[in-house]
C-alpha cells in the first residue's frame, strides 16, 4: 500500500470525484428494506479510508481488522424466527491478505484477495413460536456462538494511479462465501447462510503537499437465497466516505479527520420466510471520527487506524455502534 504520494491534485480532479460521489447518491432509489436478522455481510467502516486501498507496487500487503458492534432492535428475523426486543453485542477479528500481481489489464495494476474473519456473538430477545394447538407464546431466548464466519474472496480487484500518485482508484468484485457455521432457531450465527456477490468501486485522494484525503468507497450487495429459512435478503447499496487531514508526527503522518456511510436496499426481501415481516421497510447512516498513523518499520510501510461511527436515522434495522481497530503492513 503505497501511503506516501508524490503531487498535488488539481481543482478540477477534486471536482470530478465529488461530483461522481453525487451521482452514486442520486443514482440509487430512495425506497429502503432491511434485511434477515437486522444486517448483512456489508459492514460500515471495513472499506472506507485509505488504509483499505488496493497495494501501491506488486507484492503482498497483509492487515488485520478488528471490528466491535453493539446493537439492538425493535423487531427482526433472526435464525427463521421473529424475535423482538433484540439486543446484540458482536466482535469480529478478520486477516485480509491482497497480493498485487505483476499482470495490467486496461492500465491497471491486477490485484487477488481474501478476508478470513473470527466472529463472537451475544443475541438474545422475546421470541414469538407456534404451540401445538396453533396458539402462540413468547419466550425470551439468549444464544451465543463464536468461530470463523463468512469467508470473502476477491478474485477480481482492478486499480489505477493518477496525477502523480495523489489520486488511486479501482474497482473490485467480493465474493461473502456461506462458510460460517449457521443453525437455524438460533439467534446467534456466525455465518449468514447465503452467498453476496459485491462489485464495488473506489476513489481515494490524498495531496501529498496539503495533506488532505478524500475517500469513497461504493458498492451494491446481490444476495442470495438463505434455503434453511426460504428468506432472500433483498440487494443492498453502501457508500462510506472519509475526509481526514494528515501531519507529520514522530517521524511519520498522523490522520485525523470522520467516516460517514450511507445505506439502503434497492429491493424487497422475499421467499416464504419473509412473509411475517414482509418488505420491512428499513435504512441506516451514520458518522463518527476516525484516527490514523503511518509510518515505516524495517522499510516496510506501516498503518495503523481506529474509527467509532454512530449510526443514526435507523428504522426497522439493528442500531449501535461500530468500533474499528485496523493494522495494515505492505511487503
Amino acid at each position: 500500500m503505497k501511503y506516501i504520494i508524490t503531487r498535488t491534485l488539481s481543482a478540477s480532479a477534486v471536482v470530478v470525484t465529488l461530483i461522481v460521489i453525487l451521482v452514486f447518491i442520486i443514482a440509487v432509489p430512495f425506497t429502503a428494506h432491511a434485511e434477515e436478522g437486522g444486517s448483512g455481510h456489508y459492514m460500515p467502516g471495513a472499506n472506507a479510508s485509505f488504509i483499505d486501498g488496493l497495494p501501491g507496487k506488486p507484492g503482498l500487503a497483509v492487515a488485520n481488522f478488528f471490528a466491535y458492534y453493539n446493537a439492538s432492535a425493535d423487531v427482526s428475523k433472526l435464525g427463521g424466527l421473529a424475535v423482538a426486543g433484540i439486543d446484540a453485542t458482536a466482535y469480529a477479528d478478520t486477516v485480509v491478505a491482497l497480493y498485487r500481481t505483476p499482470l495490467t489489464l486496461l492500465g491497471g495494476s491486477y490485484v487477488v484477495g481474501v478476508a478470513v474473519p473470527y466472529v463472537w456473538m451475544t443475541v438474545k430477545g422475546h421470541v414469538q413460536l407456534t404451540g401445538p394447538a396453533g396458539g402462540t407464546i413468547t419466550i425470551k431466548k439468549r444464544d451465543t456462538a463464536n468461530g470463523f464466519g463468512d469467508v470473502t474472496a476477491y478474485p477480481f480487484m482492478l486499480g489505477w494511479t493518477g496525477l502523480g500518485g495523489d489520486l488511486k482508484y479501482d474497482v473490485r468484485l467480493g465474493i461473502y462465501v456461506p462458510t460460517g457455521e449457521y443453525h437455524e432457531g438460533d439467534l446467534a450465527n456466525v455465518g449468514k447462510n447465503y452467498w453476496t456477490f459485491e462489485p464495488l468501486v473506489s476513489l481515494n485522494y490524498l495531496n501529498s503537499k496539503m495533506g488532505l484525503e478524500v475517500s469513497a468507497f461504493a458498492g451494491v450487495d446481490f444476495n442470495t437465497k438463505n434455503n434453511d429459512t426460504e428468506y432472500r435478503t433483498g440487494d443492498q447499496f453502501h457508500l462510506d466516505i472519509t475526509v481526514a487531514e494528515h501531519l507529520p508526527l514522530f517521524g511519520g503522518l498522523i490522520g485525523v479527520g470522520a467516516t460517514g456511510f450511507y445505506y439502503q436496499q434497492i429491493n424487497g426481501d422475499s421467499g416464504s420466510g419473509a412473509e411475517f415481516l414482509g418488505d420491512f421497510k428499513g435504512r441506516t447512516s451514520g458518522i463518527g471520527p476516525v484516527l490514523s498513523y503511518v509510518t515505516k518499520i524495517w522499510k516496510k510501510d506501516i498503518v495503523a487506524e481506529v474509527k467509532w461511527l454512530r449510526e443514526f436515522d435507523v428504522k426497522n434495522r439493528l442500531e449501535g455502534d461500530y468500533v474499528w481497530f485496523k493494522l495494515a503492513m505492505q511487503f
